[in-house]
């Protein structure tokens, strides 16, 4: 090899002895962080565990639309009526050949439905009226009444109805809601704790990139020396800078990956596009518990069947079913219902004037012939005329009056009578019926299915674990074993017994050994968050507390 060549080599050498990692595009700043930062950032921030939580409100607003079925309802109609009759007997009560008659009347009501599958309507009516009819002792007049209907079923809809389903599936499809935003807390959290320790992998392995391209600069500067000594060869040289830029390029390839893993968890971190944790590096500071202290497998299962969202979620729409078909058997009685109608009324008028009577006074001719003749005959005159007023005492006076005769229950009115609905064959509710039990085996079928799939879930994860935690172990001692056979090398070939290409070889596995371990422990921590989601021990692994 030329002086020139070689003197290239020594100055190229020199510059990977003391090499300095290129920084990273957008990091201005560094910051240390743990795994419970890291999950209340995410619970903080992500948007779909946002989306899950709007999702759980609205199902308890739907709970209390669907309790709003009893909320009474008020309400009034009321009138003026002016009729105008023609009038064409005496008879008719005008002697002018029309008859007027005017009501102002206003009528507020109350109804609604109850949880018995009763519904009811209290109204209270009341009318001023005003008539030119002669016949009329009291005008104008004002009729009052209170009156109470109420339907109660005896039969269909007694015990179960359309009103009390809605209630009872809307707080169903409410605790759905609950267990799957508390499903997706879950997956969140698990996928929050994977990104944390694939990032805890990569800044380690970084650095360890970085001592590993400055180890091999160290070695070639001693192989420049031992050149320069007549020691060694120049192709030694050469195999040296072989070895730093291999090791450069792991490092580049490191540096990606960092900055790939760090982004994948500030995704599910930052609160937005414009936050500064963008710009900051996350370093990680939990320590992997590689001694995680798992239960028997008989406790885990057992644990899992009562924790796990998805098996609350499978009896929840199975219970769903039970009271669909608890309804749809419902509709297949009979409708018999109880009618009932209470009702009070009340009237009060001013006493008319009593005149001429319009029938009687075309007798009065009549009438005088017949006195002329009792007095001839000695006997005394009669007339068809009569004095005073026939109306009760109780009818006269105005509104305040009516009020009074209603609330004293002169006039009551009770109405009580059955009525039923007979259906022929009801098809339609008898469908309904098996197709809700059809259902229903099809549920708990599904329901089996997902128990065996939680049990295969916490032996795989379980199996992981322990699979993880060995291949660490082993990891470890592997590791070990190459920084102890990369020193040996090292002090052969200063002795002179062993070769430059078996130094490089046994400092290349050493490298390798030592991110082999980092990805293990790495992996037990995305075991261990994967076992706490098997087991559906998250949230209280984390001391977390939905709300």
């Amino acid at each position: 090899m030329s002086l020139c060549l070689i003197t290239l080599f020594i100055a190229g050498t020199l510059l990977g002895a003391e090499f300095e990692p290129t920084p990273r595009i957008g990091i201005i700043s560094k910051k240390e962080i743990s795994l419970s930062e890291v999950i209340s950032m995410v619970l903080a921030n992500d948007k779909d565990i946002d989306s899950s939580r709007l999702m759980r409100d609205e199902a308890g607003f739907n709970v209390v639309g669907a309790r709003g079925v009893y909320d009474p309802k008020v309400g009034f109609t009321g009138h003026h009526l002016k009729q105008v009759s023609p009038a064409s007997s005496i008879l008719s009560g005008s002697a002018d050949g029309k008859l007027t008659f005017q009501e102002w009347n206003i009528d507020p009501f109350v109804s609604g439905a109850l949880s018995t599958g009763a519904t009811y309507k209290l109204d209270f009516a009341s009318s001023r009226q005003l008539s030119d009819s002669t016949f009329l002792t009291i005008n104008p007049t004002y009729p009052t009444s209170l009156n109470l209907n109420l339907t109660q079923p005896l039969w269909r809809g007694l015990r179960y109805d359309d009103n009390r389903h809605r209630v009872q599936v809307a707080k169903k499809n409410k605790s759905l809601s609950d267990e799957q935003f508390r499903q997706k807390v879950i997956d969140v959290i698990t996928q929050a704790a994977a990104a944390y320790w694939d990032l805890d992998y990569a800044v380690r392995d970084y650095q360890a990139q970085i001592d590993a391209v400055r180890l091999a600069g160290q070695q070639k500067d001693s192989n420049i020396r031992q050149m320069q000594q007549g020691v060694l060869a120049p192709i030694d040289v050469v195999a040296a800078e072989t070895q730093v830029a291999t090791f450069e390029q792991q490092f580049y390839q490191a540096q990606d990956t960092l900055t790939r893993a760090e982004n994948a968890l500030k995704q599910l971190m930052a609160g937005g596009r414009a936050d500064m944790l963008w710009s900051t590096a996350l370093v990680p500071v939990t320590k992997v518990d590689t001694e995680y202290p798992a239960g028997s497998m008989e406790e885990e299962i057992s644990a899992a069947l009562k924790t796990r969202p998805e098996i609350a979620q499978a009896r929840i729409s199975s219970e769903m079913n039970q009271l669909d078909t608890r309804l749809y058997k419902d509709q297949t009685k009979p409708q018999l219902d109880l009618v009932a109608q209470v009702s009070s009324a009340g009237l009060a008028g001013q006493i008319v004037q009593s005149g001429p009577n319009p029938i009687t006074a075309s007798f009065q001719p009549l009438i005088d012939r017949l006195n002329l003749l009792s007095v001839n005959a000695g006997l005394p005159p009669f007339s068809l005329s009569s004095s005073g007023s026939s109306v009760p005492a109780l009818l006269a006076g105005g509104y305040g009056q009516s009020l009074n005769n209603l609330t004293a229950g002169i006039y009551p009115t009770v109405q009580v009578g059955i009525q039923m609905s007979l259906p022929i064959r009801n098809r339609a509710a008898n469908a309904n019926l098996s197709v809700s039990v059809a259902e229903g085996k099809r549920l708990k079928n599904q329901q089996e299915l997902v128990e065996l799939a939680v049990v295969a879930d916490v032996r795989n994860s379980a199996q992981a674990l322990v699979a993880a935690e060995a291949r660490f172990r082993a990891a470890s001692r592997a590791r070990d074993s190459a920084e102890e056979q990369y020193q040996s090398e090292q002090r052969q070939f200063k002795a002179g017994t062993s070769t430059l290409f078996l130094v490089l070889q046994r400092q290349t596995d050493m490298i390798a050994a030592r991110s082999r371990e980092l990805r293990a422990q790495a992996d037990v921590g995305r075991a261990i968050a994967d076992v706490e989601r098997a087991t559906g021990s998250t949230l209280t692994k984390q001391k977390i507390e939905l709300k």
